[in-house]
């Protein structure tokens, strides 16, 4: 059995190009491991992004038929999307070679640095690229594993989810969506909020916990989520933000696509939108404090923050109609984004793809409720059917459930079943001066789709 990151140097990944593996695949790579790794989106003749990236990092890339797997192999990792028919995992165990969960090679990973684990149902990802910018530009050289690419290092030709990065520290999300947030066992615990997705309230609140008590040193807490101040240690050498005792941010101001506020006397100007974010940069130089870096340090590192793949990612403008790409995918997280852009224009014309038939039915009292109060008079929503991966699921919903929910709300909302309809029925509906915010998640064509929007309008 694998007990730590310094038994193996050949390493195997199965279903290689999803963003939680492609990430702990770099990073391996990045620290001198062997690596290698098949997905079924590797088609002879056929170009993918994401292979010729992975090569370019010395990964090198299988079709998923069984033919990577060879005798030297010392693990092989899994995503939970693999079955035990697929060849890989077939061929691997007639070789002996151990399999372990992405999950689990994650917490291997953790135990090997310094971590900062950052949770919460919203903004992890967000949060934890700002706190890498600031611990890079503090000097201290930190990795990352990430649920989102950072545009910083997409810049630099790469799929931009993951840096190894030689100094002590390393940030990672901990997911609570699949319970793998119970493995971690973080030097410093960070907890966002507490929202209902995935999960009913409880079953969340029992993971946190866990994670609250599997942290080892600092726990850093946000008080103004009523459920996440509920699981403040309340011991002296953890912290909380938000609170008038200690960090807490003031003075919010919204002008176009940047923000300024104050984490208690300093100033910090992000090029992003949004309260959400505000709060966000709180908790990261929170943090960052914690560990010796001055709030002065993060504002600086901050003013240069570029974001992070399909979040608020404007794609531009076009006749009077800014378009943007979000991927928000929950009632918060699209309440959130709808009122972020707000401040942007007079009309707000979102559209979402809810994402799978079994957290849509779980959520679609609070996906009406808070997406019925955020809207404007003058906002619309507008829905295409759910997306479908596959499975046995029971399709007993539809995304026009919601529409009506909102409608009865007395609100702006419309269903095109055939997202490939929808620009030419939202099309009367643009003005001069007006955003149409795209949202969702989980869909691997909404990328395209949002660019195609673009090119269309």
């Amino acid at each position: 059995m694998i007990t730590s990151v310094e038994e193996f140097e050949n390493v195997f990944f199965i279903g290689i190009a999803g963003t939680g593996m492609s990430a702990l695949a770099q990073y391996l790579a990045g620290i001198g491991k062997n690596v290698s790794g098949s997905d079924r989106y590797f088609i002879p003749s056929a170009v993918n992004d994401t292979k010729q990236k992975l090569e370019a990092e010395g990964i090198q890339c299988y079709m998923q038929d069984g033919s990577g797997v060879k005798p030297g192999l010392q693990l092989v990792v899994v995503s939970t999307a693999v079955e035990d028919t697929v060849p890989e995992v077939q061929k691997a165990k007639q070789l002996n070679i151990p399999i372990i969960k992405r999950s689990e090679l994650l917490a291997l990973i953790a135990n090997s640095k310094k971590t900062i684990a950052v949770a919460g149902t919203s903004g992890k990802s967000t949060t934890s690229a700002m706190l890498f910018d600031i611990l890079k530009y503090a000097g201290l050289a930190p990795g990352i594993i990430s649920g989102a690419g950072l545009i910083s290092i997409i810049k630099k030709g790469k799929i931009g989810n993951a840096e190894a990065g030689a100094g002590e520290w390393l940030v990672i999300e901990a997911d609570e969506s699949d319970g793998s947030i119970v493995q971690y066992h973080p030097e410093v615990g960070l907890l966002l909020n507490i929202d209902k997705d995935h999960q009913e309230i409880d079953e969340l609140m029992h993971l946190f916990e866990i994670f609250r008590n599997n942290t080892k040193g600092l726990f850093v807490v946000n008080q103004s989520n009523n459920l996440s101040k509920k699981l403040s240690r309340n011991i002296q050498n953890d912290f909380s933000y938000n609170t008038d005792a200690g960090f807490k941010a003031s003075g919010f101001l919204q002008n176009g696509f940047a923000i300024q506020f104050f984490i208690n006397e300093v100033g910090f100007h992000l090029n992003t939108v949004g309260r959400h974010n505000m709060e966000n940069a709180l908790a990261a130089a929170t943090v960052a404090a914690q560990i010796g870096v001055p709030l002065s340090t993060a504002a600086e590192a901050l003013k240069n923050y570029e974001g992070i793949y399909r979040r608020h990612q404007v794609l531009g403008e076009k006749k009077g109609v800014c378009v943007i790409d979000d991927y928000a995918h929950n009632p918060a997280k699209c309440a959130a984004s709808i009122a972020a852009c707000q401040a942007l224009a007079p009309k707000v014309i979102a559209w979402f793809q809810p994402h799978g038939y079994g957290p849509t039915r779980f959520l679609k009292n609070d996906f009406i409720k808070e997406i019925a109060a955020v809207l404007r008079p003058e906002d619309e929503i507008w829905m295409s059917e759910i997306f479908y991966a596959g499975g046995t699921a029971v399709k007993d919903i539809s995304a026009n459930d919601l529409i009506e929910g909102i409608k009865a709300q007395g609100k702006n909302a419309f269903f095109v079943p055939d997202r490939n309809n929808f620009l030419q029925n939202v099309r009367p509906h643009f003005t001069q001066h007006c955003v149409l915010l795209l949202m969702g998640a989980r869909d691997p064509g909404l990328e395209q789709y949002s660019k195609n929007i673009w090119e269309q309008l």
